[in-house]
């Protein structure tokens, strides 16, 4: 990438190797960094420091979270009795801000993916059934709405509807393909409102 200058090669390669950085935003990225005020490169360092160090996940829901459990399992006015089961941290972000939703969620930090290795046990599958044993009477399935995202539903609906919780799934309202923490707040709402049961 660069010519010259190890460390800011370095940089850049590392940088190019997150989610959705392309070669050319790692570059502009790093020249960003090099352009910084030592103190603000500094503080941007400490700041990742300070993450890696302090947040980690939720044991009962497994939300990114500094506390343990985290701000919603703890919350009073949260309904115990539903249960909002997504992929990833993001996913539980988008919902969350979604006006009407007042359960818990569970992140499955994942979906499967025969063709990527990621079976049933890659999954926090086991800690979801764990949880549905204790009083929980609706499970929302909200993965994403391409092969993977269904396969996941459909698999999870198949273990969930023998132990008589009410299985629902969130509605067509988004386009299929797509990721729940991309899409709007209205979209995510008539989704929710329109979910449908297994």
């Amino acid at each position: 990438m660069f010519k010259s200058a190890g460390s800011v090669e370095r940089l850049a390669n590392r940088l190019a190797r997150m989610p959705g950085v392309g070669r050319k935003s790692a570059a502009r990225l790093a020249f960003h960094i090099l352009k910084l005020s030592k103190e603000e490169a500094y503080e941007l360092a400490d700041i990742i420091r300070e993450v890696k160090e302090k947040v980690g996940l939720c044991s009962q829901c497994f939300n990114i979270s500094e506390t343990d459990p985290c701000h919603t399992c703890r919350d009073p006015n949260r309904s115990r009795n539903i249960i909002c089961v997504v992929e990833e941290t993001s996913d539980a972000a988008a919902l969350d801000k979604v006006e009407g939703y007042s359960g818990l969620f569970h992140i499955l930090g994942g979906r499967l993916s025969p063709l990527d290795g990621i079976g049933p046990d890659d999954l926090r599958i086991r800690e979801l059934l764990t949880r549905i044993r204790e009083g929980v009477e609706e499970v929302i399935i909200a993965t994403n709405p391409n092969v993977e995202g269904e396969a996941t539903a459909i698999y999870l609906a198949g273990l969930l509807k023998p132990l008589g919780v009410k299985v629902t799934r969130i509605a067509r309202g988004l386009p299929v393909g797509s990721d729940l923490e991309f899409a709007d707040s209205a979209t995510l709402s008539r989704a929710l409102q329109g979910r449908q049961e297994f």
